[in-house]
Parts: C-alpha cells; sequence; structure tokens
C-alpha cells in the first residue's frame, strides 16, 4: 500500500511537471515530454549501425560507447529525461525548391540560416532548470543540446514527441518535423509520458525515393557517409567523387527528406526572431559566396551553425555545387581562381569543378 508521504510526493511531481511544462512554453518550447532511461532497444539498434560503419569519420559515435543509450552513465543519478522541441522555419524565407531549381543559387539547410540553435536552446533549457530548482531546491540536473553523447531522437519519441520517421528525423502528428530538439537530464521523478508507440509513416516512402544520394538505404536505416548533410559539414577532406553530381546546389546540409514529407503540412512557422536568415543567406548565389574570404566568411558566420564546416569546407562544397550549374563565363573564371588557392582540398574540387564545365 502506498504510504501517505509517497502519495504527497507523487502528487507534487504530478504539479512539478505541469508547471515544468507551462514554463517551458513560457520559454519558447512548443512541447515538452519526460521520458524514463530504458534506452535498451535503441542502444542495439545504435550498436548494429556502428558496426557497419554507418557513421563514417563522426568518430565521436562510438568513442563513448554506451554512454549515448545510457543517460545514468554520463550523469550519474538520472532518473528522467526532460525533452522539448523548438520550431524553427521562419516564414520569411525563400522558397526551399525555389533555390533547389536554380542552379545558380546556393542550397543552406533552412536550420542553419539564422543563429546558432545550440547556444539559443541551452540558455533556455538552463533558464528552464533554474525555475525548477526555484521551486523544488537544489537538484541533481544537467541540459544538452547536441552537446553530449545523447540519444535525442528516441528520447524525444519515449518522452511522445513524435515518432521516428523513415528519415531517422521526429515526425510530430501536428507539427512536422522542422523542429529541434533539447534535454535536461535529471534525478527528479517525474511522472513520465506515454511513447509514440504508433508509426504513422504507413506505406510512404517519399523520404527514401527523393535522396539525392540514396543515403536512406532502407525505412529508417540512414547510411550517414552518402548523407549531403554528413558530406557539407561532417567529412572533413575530400567528397566522394561520385557523389558530387548527385549535391546539385546544395553547399551545406540538405532538406529534401523533410521538405517531401506529408506530414509538413502541420509544419509551424517559427516566432524565434534568431532563426530569421541572415546575410540573405536563404537566396544568396553560389559564386557570391564563393567570393567570400576567410575574413567575411568567419563575420558573416559569426554565432552561426555554419561555422562548424569551416572555411575551407565552405571553398570545397561551393566549389562542387559550381561544377553542377550550368556553365557560363563567370562559373569558370572563378573556378579557374581557386585552382590556385593554398588549400589542396579546395584546388582539387575546383579542379574537378572545371572539368565538368570542358
Amino acid at each position: 500500500m502506498t504510504s501517505p508521504s509517497s502519495e504527497n510526493n507523487t502528487s507534487d511531481m504530478s504539479l512539478l511537471t505541469r508547471d515544468i511544462r507551462r514554463w517551458a512554453q513560457e520559454l519558447g518550447f512548443q512541447q515538452t515530454g519526460i521520458s524514463d532511461i530504458n534506452l535498451d532497444n535503441d542502444e542495439a539498434r545504435l550498436m548494429d549501425w556502428l558496426a557497419k560503419g554507418y557513421h563514417g569519420e563522426m568518430h565521436y559515435m562510438a568513442e563513448h560507447g554506451v554512454k549515448r543509450s545510457r543517460p545514468d552513465m554520463l550523469l550519474p543519478g538520472t532518473m528522467r529525461v526532460i525533452s522539448v522541441r523548438m520550431d524553427y522555419r521562419p516564414d520569411s524565407l525563400a522558397d526551399e525548391q525555389a533555390v533547389l531549381d536554380n542552379p545558380a543559387q546556393a542550397y543552406i539547410s533552412r536550420y542553419a540560416l539564422g543563429r546558432d540553435y545550440h547556444k539559443l536552446m541551452r540558455k533556455r533549457l538552463q533558464q528552464l532548470a533554474s525555475r525548477i530548482e526555484k521551486a523544488v531546491g537544489e537538484f541533481n540536473y544537467r541540459v544538452f543540446v547536441d552537446s553530449a553523447p545523447v540519444l535525442e531522437k528516441a528520447i524525444a519519441q519515449n518522452a511522445g514527441l513524435g515518432w521516428q520517421g523513415k528519415h531517422t528525423n521526429i515526425i510530430n502528428r501536428e507539427a512536422g518535423s522542422w523542429f529541434f530538439l533539447g534535454e535536461i537530464y535529471t534525478d527528479l521523478p517525474l511522472p513520465v509520458d506515454t511513447p509514440e508507440i504508433e508509426n504513422h509513416c504507413g506505406t510512404c516512402e517519399a523520404c527514401i525515393d527523393i535522396c539525392p544520394t540514396k543515403a536512406i538505404i532502407a525505412p529508417y536505416v540512414l547510411d550517414a557517409r552518402r548523407c549531403i548533410s554528413y558530406l557539407t559539414i561532417e567529412l572533413k577532406g575530400l567528397i566522394p567523387v561520385e557523389l558530387r553530381p548527385m549535391m546539385g546546389n546544395r553547399i551545406y546540409g540538405c532538406d529534401d527528406c523533410q521538405m517531401v514529407c506529408p506530414w509538413n503540412k502541420f509544419a509551424q512557422q517559427t516566432t524565434e526572431a534568431d532563426f530569421v536568415p541572415r546575410n540573405g543567406l536563404d537566396s544568396a548565389t553560389l559564386i557570391e559566396l564563393f567570393n567570400w574570404t576567410e575574413e567575411e566568411f568567419l563575420t558573416r558566420t559569426e554565432g552561426s551553425a555554419i561555422r562548424r564546416a569551416g572555411y575551407e569546407n565552405w571553398l570545397r562544397n561551393i566549389a562542387v555545387a559550381l561544377g553542377n550549374t550550368s556553365k557560363t563565363e563567370s562559373v569558370v573564371t572563378e573556378l579557374k581562381n581557386k585552382t590556385s588557392h593554398a588549400s589542396a582540398i579546395v584546388r582539387e574540387h575546383a579542379e574537378w569543378a572545371l572539368a565538368q564545365h570542358i
């Protein structure tokens, strides 16, 4: 039989959970869910994925072992995970398909057009944790936004924020998939939410069919080594020659699988001013960006996720896109100029691109 003190504690945690959802909404998060830390099934899938080498050069995926799937190893004492999502697609945005259909323009993944979401969300999550601390006193917690080995998609699904689609992104029935995820690991015994058990993708395989490089090799299985997001951001060095023509004008990330997903007709526009595109990056031309000096790159991407790629890979990616665009005198001239660049990587990709126009 449950003791009165236990009943009171359960009631207190339920009231606290209600407050947490309200505080999170006030801080700009569109949804909050709470899960336990059981990720056994997801751990098995992760280990299989790593064993097949689908993570490519993302060695950090394997270096932490099972810490990614065992939250209490990363933060001892963890009992629950508070999972949040935040919409990021702004209304004032050049049409994605129109940019992709114009080979002279540069396509940058919609999440990277504004301020770096890591900083914004981490600050908001810390504010949420501080509110909780003010209400209950000191407690053990840690805030995460892509900042440690965390299985954020599996956690979000377990917290009821959506289901993992065939493209491996989380999809929400009322909000599509254009949103970021963040977590707070905590030792508070909060009541957990019902996980999204049912998968609502049905027989649809639009994301698999649309993938430019066929990186989604089977439903729910992504070979990152072929993914344009990996190739343009994570991969250092040479992009495989056979994949370059498939990249089109995508110079930082790729959104094709989200653009084609039927559930994104329900996607909500963000109200966050920090996610509004900067420096006209949603409609910039390839040549315009190819002419940025390293100083200009660092200045114009300050506080942006694009910094992650680095200037050398920025030029590498644009060179590939210029190899895939229509031949013009200006394109040929700009590529020739980069064949004498100080970076061997930039030179190689510029030479390849130039060869596409001969």
